[in-house]
């Protein structure tokens, strides 16, 4: 699995755990786990991810997509 890949594959995590818990708000929650324990790097990488400018080989949960969209509205 490419480091790419692999930010992907923790983002998903983070998505899977949120949309377990109740509630309607998780791409909010995801947005803030990835704000609060994220380095600016790693986020930045996840915008380019979300926006196809670095191609990855797993599929990006929806919760993710919006997370990215709240965050880069937070910066």
């Amino acid at each position: 699995m490419s480091s790419p890949d692999k930010l992907v594959y923790m983002a998903n995590q983070i998505a899977t755990f949120f949309r377990s818990q109740p509630g309607t708000d998780q791409a909010t929650r995801v947005a803030a786990h990835i704000k609060d324990f994220w380095e600016p790097r790693m986020r930045l990488q996840l915008f380019r991810i979300v926006d196809g400018t670095e191609k990855v080989g797993i599929e990006i949960d929806p919760y993710v997509r919006r997370a990215a969209e709240q965050l880069r509205e937070m910066a």
